[in-house]
């Protein structure tokens, strides 16, 4: 059995009263979620999402991982078990700007609108998770 691990965090900003995350659209899969990527080795997960989602995006981002830490674990593969770890990440730039090999398009949404645009059941739970979280937070 072969493991992967990736960590990435659901970004977000305020825009007008509302709240906002930040989502990717993956050029192989044409799925839209979150910006997320393979640890290297001597990172912690929190300087692999800060990385990966700079990479990704260009966005630059502030963590609390004492705040807020999911994971999802799952078999892409038949011989293959992934961990994805997720934080809720604030935005500290807005400058979108898609990596070209990996991403086709990014994506501010509301919120409460980002479940109807991500296919995958365990993403749709994370952003659920993270409207309550945020919503708890007072942010």
């Amino acid at each position: 059995m072969n493991y992967e691990k990736s960590c990435g965090a659901i970004v977000y900003r305020k825009h007008y009263g509302n709240t906002e995350i930040l989502l990717i659209k993956h050029i192989k899969s044409g799925y839209w979620s979150f910006p997320k990527g393979h640890m290297e080795d001597g990172e912690s997960e929190t300087e692999t999402a800060v990385r990966e989602i700079k990479e990704e995006t260009n966005i630059d981002i502030s963590i609390d991982d004492s705040s807020f830490r999911e994971t999802v674990v799952f078999n892409p593969r038949r011989d293959t078990r992934k961990e994805v770890v997720y934080f809720v990440a604030r935005a500290t730039s807005f400058d979108c700007v898609p990596q070209e090999e990996e991403i086709s398009e990014i994506r501010w949404v509301e919120i409460s609108q980002a479940a109807s645009h991500l296919a995958y059941d365990n993403d749709k739970l994370i952003v659920n998770k993270v409207r309550a979280f945020l919503a708890m937070s007072k942010i």
